[in-house]
């Protein structure tokens, strides 16, 4: 299996991820087995360094505005990310939602997802921001715990660019994180450069005046071909300009559109000076269950490494 511990060390290498959300909780196993080998022989031609499995929460309260796509549970990540890491050889960067933990239980969980399931790398998060919501545990708490945890485990964290303001600077949470014990950082969906381009400089600014070393942040990404996909990804929190969205919509390909959109994206992001002071990446992911947006993953995924390779990255 990758050895992605050793790979976050290793500054010239471009870190390529692949995100995967676990089936529906009412699935039985055979589709749950059918999913993960369908997923495992999608990804089978990429050179991934690592699977990350998300912890899908409701976050309903996140927003006013009604959910695009219906909120369905879905079986543990723990379960699925230990299939998929059985079923490709690849590690798998494991979220967990810590909502509903407590001191006394988080702990326990953390037992089991090194004994039973086996996971390294694990990726604690909070809930979605809303007014008057809280996590029974502080997420900051949560990380400090897992880091002193016997299993040694990677942890990661989640970069929001589009926090990242002057009143509020998303960098020096970034280098909190990293001091309660967090090791890599992905991103939200990047569909306008701005203010990743921001967050980027920043944080390169920020560690370098603390002698602080900078963690790998990659970069997530979505093919986009459809009016409810935009939506849900905007609902998400992700700045979407209307050019933008025009030009994906009103094209004849919205879909190919999209991965021409993203390239340009990533182009921009790394035609910056951190990019050769940070150690980066990307994530690829679907954000919906439509066949054709899944099947485009795997060229957004070429497309974006070609990317890399033009900037002289290793992937």
């Amino acid at each position: 299996m990758t050895d992605f511990a050793e790979l976050l060390a290793t500054k010239q290498h471009f870190a390529l991820l692949y995100g995967t959300t676990p089936p529906r909780a009412d699935a039985p196993a055979e589709r749950i087995l059918s999913a993960a080998t369908r997923l495992a022989e999608r990804v089978a031609s990429l050179p991934l360094d690592g699977l990350v499995v998300y912890d899908v929460q409701d976050e309903a309260a996140r927003t006013a505005e009604p959910r695009p796509f219906p909120y369905l549970p879905t079986i543990e990540a723990p379960t699925y990310a230990q299939l998929l890491q059985q079923l490709t050889g690849k590690p798998a960067l494991t979220y967990k939602s810590v909502a509903n933990q407590t001191e006394a239980t988080w702990p326990g969980w953390l037992d089991q997802a090194r004994d039973q399931y086996g996971l390294r790398y694990l990726t604690p998060v909070g809930l979605a921001s809303a007014k008057g919501v809280h996590s029974t545990i502080p997420l900051s708490r949560a990380t400090q715990i897992a880091a002193a945890h016997r299993a040694n485990f990677i942890l990661g964290g989640v970069a929001i660019a589009e926090r990242h303001t002057a009143t509020r600077s998303e960098s020096r949470r970034l280098i909190q994180k990293t001091a309660h014990g967090c090791r890599f950082f992905i991103s939200q969906f990047a569909y306008d450069p701005a203010p990743s381009i921001r967050l980027l400089t920043d944080y390169g600014r920020d560690c370098a005046e603390l002698g602080v070393t900078p963690q790998r942040i990659c970069l997530t990404f979505t093919p986009c071909g459809r009016p409810q996909t935009l939506r849900f990804i905007r609902w998400l929190g992700v700045t979407v300009p209307e050019a933008t969205a025009n030009t994906i919509l009103n094209d004849a390909a919205p879909l190919q559109r999209s991965i021409a959109v993203c390239r340009d994206i990533l182009r921009a992001i790394l035609d910056q000076p951190y990019a050769d002071q940070l150690p980066l990446g990307i994530n690829i992911e679907s954000v919906s269950i439509n066949k054709a947006e899944i099947a485009a993953t795997i060229e957004l995924c070429h497309t974006l490494r070609e990317v890399a390779h033009e900037r002289g990255l290793d992937t």
